[in-house]
C-alpha cells in the first residue's frame, strides 16, 4: 500500500516550525517529533518528486527513506547506493542552510556508492 502524499501547506508548515521559518536546523531540537518526522517525510517526499527514480536510497532513521535519481533501480537487499544522515542535517541540506560537500566533510552524511549525491537536487524547491 502506497502511502498517503502530505500536502504542501501541512509539509511546508511542518518544516517551517522544525526549521524555524529561516532554513536553519538547529529549531529541530525544540520541535515535537511529530512535527519533526512530518518535515523529513515532506522533503523525503519532495525529493522522491523532484528526482523520480530508484537508484539511490535516502535514509533519514527514524522518520523515513525515499528512493530516487534516475538510472539502474534497486529491488532487493541492500541497495548499492546509499545516503543516510539525522533529521537536523538532512533539513538543513533540503533548506540550503548546509551546503552538501560541507555536510560530507563534517561527517554529518554517510553516503556510500558511485551514485548516493543528492547535491544537484538540494536545496529543495516547491
Amino acid at each position: 500500500m502506497a502511502r498517503a502524499r502530505i500536502d504542501d501547506e501541512s509539509g511546508r508548515a511542518a518544516l517551517a516550525a522544525a526549521t524555524g521559518g529561516d532554513g536553519a536546523a538547529d529549531a529541530a531540537a525544540s520541535v515535537d517529533r511529530a512535527t519533526l518526522a512530518l518535515a523529513v517525510r515532506y522533503t523525503l517526499q519532495l525529493l522522491a518528486e523532484q528526482a523520480p527514480g530508484g537508484t539511490v536510497e535516502v535514509r533519514v532513521p527514524p522518520f523515513g527513506a525515499v528512493q530516487c535519481i534516475e538510472g539502474p533501480k534497486h529491488t532487493r537487499g541492500t541497495p548499492p547506493n546509499v545516503i543516510e544522515t539525522d533529521a537536523a542535517t538532512w533539513l538543513a541540506l533540503a533548506t540550503g542552510a548546509l551546503a552538501w560537500a560541507d555536510a560530507r566533510a563534517a561527517g554529518r552524511v554517510h553516503a556510500s556508492g558511485q551514485r548516493a549525491d543528492v547535491s544537484a537536487q538540494l536545496p529543495l524547491s516547491r
